[in-house]
């Protein structure tokens, strides 16, 4: 293939070429603090999965990254301007028709990438499997990877110092300022049990954030997030591989 990236290549490549692997990258359209595009969790996902698919193929895995869906979850984001929410079910019959279509031709394991904190696809997944029983469909999201804060000084998880680092390192031009975003601090609910990790009720984010962000994004550096970056696409395409050599046919389970 020309590329990894499905978009890149064309029929008279693609029809011969062999596919052990379809990665769906998923993202959001949002605003991202004032400095940041809407399209950050776009660029980022796209971006990770092409790099990882790319080395994956280099040895020798045949990973085909999907063009990535622009919109998310965002309900939490409705009045601020020009954010767009796509509903979980609409996630469901979206991932349903791309599962019919790889499932039709032959293609029987999917990575939905995740790039938005707003998106959940596990319990979407274990509708589509009720189906499909021959897909093996599993879902990643890559601003989890738990290494994430040995890279950078301020934790966040909006338009921090990483989602600003990575953006400074992938889409420079379209990256404001450090002085003109906001300081991304954000207030918590009152009740202690929905700020852990074991309780959780949606946040209505223009009433948690003036600026749309949570975490500092002023210490974002594009050399930290080159170091995370590569640690990244490390991390994904052995993943990958291992995804692409994994025989459904056999006992996936030690």
């Amino acid at each position: 293939m020309k590329s990894s990236k499905l978009a890149e290549n064309n029929w008279k490549t693609i029809q011969n070429q062999v596919v052990d692997l379809v990665v769906l990258p998923w993202g959001a359209t949002e605003a991202h603090n004032y400095h940041l595009p809407y399209a950050t969790d776009n660029y980022q996902v796209e971006a990770i999965a092409a790099e990882s698919a790319k080395k994956a193929n280099e040895q020798g895995a045949n990973v085909v990254v999907l063009p990535t869906i622009p919109f998310g979850v965002n309900t939490g984001q409705s009045d601020i301007k020009l954010t767009i929410n796509l509903n979980p079910s609409t996630q469901t019959k979206i991932l349903f028709d791309v599962v019919e279509s790889l499932n039709r031709q032959g293609i029987h394991k999917l990575l939905v990438m995740n790039g938005h904190g707003g998106n959940d696809f596990k319990q979407i997944i274990r509708e589509v499997n009720y189906r499909y029983a021959d897909m093996f469909i599993c879902a990643s999201s890559w601003f989890k990877i738990s290494e994430r804060n040995d890279f950078f000084d301020i934790p966040g998880d909006h338009a921090d110092e990483a989602e600003t680092s990575l953006m400074m390192y992938l889409q420079p031009d379209l990256v404001l300022p450090l002085n003109e975003a906001g300081n991304g601090e954000s207030r918590k609910f009152k009740v202690q049990a929905l700020n852990e990790n074991w309780a959780w009720a949606e946040r209505q984010w223009s009433k948690i954030s003036q600026d749309t962000g949570v975490g500092a994004p002023h210490l974002a550096t594009a050399e930290k997030e080159k170091a995370y970056m590569e640690h990244l696409v490390e991390r994904y395409s052995l993943f990958m591989l291992d995804l692409c050599q994994l025989d459904l046919k056999d006992d996936l389970y030690e």
